[in-house]
């Protein structure tokens, strides 16, 4: 790791080690209330509401800690540093209506410096001109050959399993097809697999398409959101989510566990948590990148989030083994993790909101209001700051953490929330894929 970088990462932890303690402070000054709103009910509410916060914050220092342990050490066990394990891959392209971009997707995979590939792209139904974007590029390209499949429409787990079943390598790389990775994917998360405990990498997803406040938000949220967390669970080798623009797996393995299932809507977690049931490792590599097309409209956003929310609580009950029967703790750690995501923040974050906004209209505590918005701001600017540093990200991102917390999250919890009382009261849903706009 360069001195830069290592300077930049203690930095960035600095900062926000001091914004966590300013923010516990805070909270702890923040159960003297008003004398008039010292009511048993409300104080107890107010208690309830430290522990929480007490929570976050214990979160926040542990994903931040363990996320730091992982950059140092690279995310690769001592003994697996090798970058000249590059055994031969084969990229799988699942592809439905992706006729504006999957030529682009294409071109960004035959850049890949890696010494033996293939890619093979499985249209699965489309009804637009993907199949004949993908079929041009057919063939011999260069050293790799490009394979196209036209399949029923069955959905995107059926179309990876169809393409997994006919992948000519060990080793497969799954694709979105509006993903465009970095020249050295591969070979990034390849020398993952000399470990023979690992089953699966997951990569390091970012927002291509930084225009208009939803989708730059969304740049911030991959890295803050996603990422960080991601980062922590790689230092555990127990990642619970394989992102679906750039996952990579042992082929036989996932085809021991019966490949990707089609009855949630998530299906990428609830093969993560088929793999990590059965006692295999799951590692991170943030240099292993994948650019990714995010929703431009709040409408968009927020269904491809219910979404989701859906699909990981979907995939959470068929694993539950994964939690009841662990095969390590870091398994059970990174699913309860999982869970708290999921469920519990969601929840707590929306009540939290309106307790204090009550608070402050119904006794005058406005001071109170103003300070917990202001330390929970604090909190995102300095993990932000840090993320922002060590991925060597842009840092005009920082300052979208002021409008993250209240804006941005608080209405995907909104959203989760109404996912989770809708899947649990089994109401109907379709897929509702997002409708891609070509920025790749």
């Amino acid at each position: 790791m360069s001195g830069g970088r290592h300077a930049a990462a203690v930095a960035g932890i600095a900062v926000a080690l001091a914004g966590l303690a300013l923010l516990v402070l805070a909270v702890g000054a923040s159960l003297r209330l008003p004398e008039h709103a010292q009511a048993g009910l409300v104080r107890g509410t107010v208690v309830l509401f430290f522990a929480f916060m007490f929570l976050l914050v214990l979160r926040y220092l542990s994903l931040l800690w363990l996320g730091y342990l992982h950059f140092v050490h690279d995310g690769v066990p001592e003994g697996h540093e090798d970058g000249d394990y590059t055994p031969p891959v084969s990229i799988i392209v699942p592809a439905y209506n992706e006729g504006r971009i999957v030529a682009a997707s294409i071109r960004s995979l035959l850049g890949q410096r890696y010494p033996r590939f293939e890619v093979l792209v499985v249209d699965d139904g489309s009804t637009d001109d993907t199949y004949a974007q993908a079929s041009a590029f057919a063939g011999r390209q260069g050293g790799v050959t490009v394979r196209v499949v036209s399949k029923a429409n069955s959905g995107k787990a059926g179309a990876l399993n169809t393409g997994i079943s006919l992948a000519r390598y060990p080793f497969v790389l799954c694709v979105d097809g509006d993903s465009r990775l970095s020249e050295n994917t591969l070979r990034r998360m390849a020398r993952h697999f000399r470990d023979p405990d690992v089953a699966a990498v997951a990569g390091n997803v970012k927002v291509v398409n930084r225009i208009g406040f939803w989708a730059r938000l969304q740049a911030l949220e991959y890295i803050e959101g996603h990422n960080m967390a991601r980062r922590a669970q790689g230092f555990m080798r127990a990642v619970n989510i394989i992102p679906g623009p750039v996952g990579m797996f042992r082929r036989d393995t996932v085809q021991r566990l019966g490949g990707y299932d089609t009855d949630t809507f998530a299906e990428d977690a609830d093969l993560t948590l088929k793999i990590l049931a059965a006692g295999w490792r799951v590692e991170y590599d943030d240099a292993a990148l994948a650019w990714t097309e995010a929703p431009e409209t709040l409408d968009a956003l927020i269904k491809q989030r219910y979404r989701w929310t859906r699909g990981i609580l979907q995939a959470l009950r068929k694993q539950k083994r994964v939690l009841t029967s662990p095969q390590s703790f870091s398994t059970w750690l990174s699913v309860v993790m999982m869970i708290f995501e999921a469920l519990l923040w969601p929840a707590m974050n929306v009540a939290g909101s309106i307790f204090f906004v009550t608070i402050a209209v119904a006794f005058g505590a406005s001071a109170h209001l103003l300070a917990w918005w202001g330390l929970l701001t604090l909190l995102d600017l300095s993990a932000a700051l840090y993320t922002v540093a060590v991925e060597r990200e842009d840092l005009r991102l920082v300052p979208l953490a002021v409008a993250y917390r209240f804006v941005f999250v608080l209405l995907i919890d909104v959203a989760k929330l109404f996912a989770t009382v809708e899947e649990f009261m089994h109401v109907e849903m379709s897929w509702g894929k997002l409708e891609r706009l070509g920025r790749i």
